[in-house]
């Protein structure tokens, strides 16, 4: 029988995923390791607003997560942005892996505007954006990356994140701007939460992480807690840096899709 699993993912996203598992007859249940809300600072909404309105002028925008594209496009402003100019029917949206391709279909960006990863990519991140991408840029073009701010001392207002991919688009000639959509934050347990973090340290559990942050969020909840007795299936080497760094006494990878976590978590029961 195939372990419990505790998604760690953001509220909205963990409980998508606690409802894949299930239909593949797999216990799995939400705990929320990075906290997701709207921009607050005043200086941060003005942005977010002058970046909405001048979309239409990139060759791309690209989001970083399902989350960017939520909190960039609101309610259904896709729609009136793509519609609101025909520079704007050439701008790409860009996404690194099939979660945010699906944001921004809710969010009503044409099909045929979105580029992502090929469905076969190793990983779902910003090399393997790039790798289908990268020949859409001229000298010239802007692109416009939109992204999380997490508060922490490496911040700043133009978000927090990789800036890899920014390189590489401005190796190509191109300008990138970076605008922030969305505020990520460490997760305030209560007391049940907590006693499901602590039982799963040790009771066979398997942890599905996927951010680095949500592993150093984990560790700053349960300070002193030994994870050695713990599993974790991770969905990026990096990410499985991190939990090797934590103490995890068993770290195993597999592709981010739901498909690929299931095989993996079934070869474990």
């Amino acid at each position: 029988m195939p372990p419990r699993v505790i998604v760690t993912r953001p509220a909205r996203e963990a409980a998508q995923w606690v409802h894949g598992l299930a239909s593949h007859g797999i216990a799995a249940v939400a705990l929320p390791l990075i906290a997701i809300g709207p921009c607050t600072a005043p200086e941060a909404i003005h942005a977010l607003e002058a970046a909405r309105a001048r979309s239409g002028s990139y060759r791309a925008l690209m989001f970083v997560s399902g989350n960017a594209v939520t909190y960039f496009f609101g309610s259904k402003q896709a729609v009136a942005l793509v519609e609101s100019s025909p520079i704007a029917i050439k701008t790409r949206a860009w996404a690194p892996g099939p979660g945010t391709a699906w944001a921004l279909a809710e969010a009503g960006v044409p099909a045929a505007l979105i580029d992502g990863p090929a469905p076969d990519a190793p990983q779902f991140d910003s090399e393997a954006l790039w790798q289908q991408v990268g020949a859409q840029l001229e000298p010239g073009d802007r692109v416009l990356i939109v992204r999380g701010h997490s508060g922490g001392v490496h911040d700043t207002q133009q978000g927090t994140g990789r800036d890899w991919l920014a390189r590489q688009i401005e190796s190509a000639g191109a300008h990138v701007d970076f605008v922030v959509a969305y505020q990520r934050g460490a997760p305030t347990f209560d007391a049940q939460q907590t006693a499901l973090a602590q039982q799963a340290a040790h009771d066979g559990s398997l942890w599905l992480l996927s951010s680095s942050e949500a592993v150093a969020h984990l560790a700053e909840a349960l300070p002193g807690q030994s994870w050695a007795d713990a599993r974790a299936l991770v969905t990026h080497p990096r990410i499985a840096q991190a939990a090797r760094a934590a103490g995890f006494g068993r770290v195993d990878e597999c592709r981010p899709s739901l498909e690929d976590v299931v095989a993996s978590i079934e070869s474990t029961a």
